[in-house]
């Protein structure tokens, strides 16, 4: 068996993609733009701020509109049934003041994600990220405690986790991902995930 612990991404994975969500609820289409339109993430972050700070939203409005998401149908019952067999730690470049809302619809499940510095009106100041390519540095950490890692994700930033674990799986991704990785088995349904992850642990 081994010391396992299961890496999840979690946008696209488990729950929509917040912001392609949050535009479409608020219907702001500039927040649609994605790390395929801008691979520089601070600075995307720091675009999707100045619209938030433009359109007067905060913390607590967004909170709102995440707070009427819902996780992928599935999604719940899937990590229900594999946090009975193995830890669990979800990675993801989101952070936690977004994510709260979702992860309490799925039960509180171990998030590692980054944080963002909100001032006394709500208003969010900026993002801070918990550390450089926070996917494979942290399967490398939990490798070097004595853990065996497996991984699924759906997109480029999940690759390092995947690609650096002992079983690595793609899950919902692109064509395009799964045509430049033909290595990496590829699954779109809960129950083919749960069945290649039972058999790798």
């Amino acid at each position: 068996m081994g010391l396992n612990v299961v890496c999840l991404d979690m946008e696209g994975v488990l729950v929509p993609e917040i912001w392609i969500a949050f535009a479409e609820k608020t219907g702001i289409e500039e927040l649609k733009r994605t790390t395929r339109d801008e691979p520089d993430y601070d600075k995307l972050m720091e675009f999707r701020l100045n619209i938030l700070k433009e359109h007067g939203l905060g913390i607590k409005e967004i909170q709102e509109v995440i707070g009427e998401l819902d996780p992928m149908p599935g999604a719940k019952e899937f990590l229900d049934e594999l946090r009975t067999m193995t830890q669990v730690i979800i990675i993801s470049d989101t952070f936690e003041q977004f994510a709260q809302p979702l992860m309490k619809k799925l039960g509180w499940p171990t998030l590692f994600c980054n944080t963002l510095e909100i001032d006394e009106n709500g208003t969010i100041v900026k993002h801070r990220m918990r550390c450089e390519k926070s996917k494979y540095t942290t399967v490398k950490g939990l490798q070097s405690m004595g853990f065996e890692t497996i991984a699924a994700g759906d997109s480029h930033n999940d690759l390092g986790m995947i690609l650096n674990s002992k079983a690595g799986f793609l899950f919902k991704s692109t064509d395009a991902i799964k045509a430049e990785y033909p290595q990496l088995p590829a699954y779109e349904e809960y129950d083919e995930l749960m069945a290649a992850i039972k058999e790798a642990l």
